[in-house]
């Protein structure tokens, strides 16, 4: 079965993220647990443009514009005019559709 966002959404009542998911899926699972550090940990070495995006996106909710905008840059975007929220679904859906590939 396939990971919807709903689903995804639910798995927030548990206390630890459903088994399998990639280290991204884990990087905003924790952040949407509250849990900015290990969300952070988990992202904050790697190097690859999805990593990238999704450490751009933490630095950005953490308030550091700057930094965040150095991970935009290095993950080839632009500072979204949008929600915290509306990026966060924008990132699943993305990690989803690249899963799929």
């Amino acid at each position: 079965m396939a990971l919807t966002l709903d689903s995804f959404k639910g798995s927030l009542a548990f206390d630890v993220p459903p088994k399998g998911l990639s280290v991204h899926f884990q990087a905003l699972w924790y952040d949407a647990k509250g849990n900015w550090d290990a969300a952070h940990g988990l992202i904050d070495q790697l190097t690859d443009s999805m990593s990238a995006h999704v450490h751009a996106y933490l630095h950005r909710k953490e308030g550091d514009e700057w930094n965040a905008n150095y991970w935009y840059r290095r993950a080839n975007r632009a500072l979204p005019q949008k929600s915290l929220e509306e990026e966060w679904e924008d990132l699943f859906v993305l990690l989803s559709e690249t899963a799929e590939r």
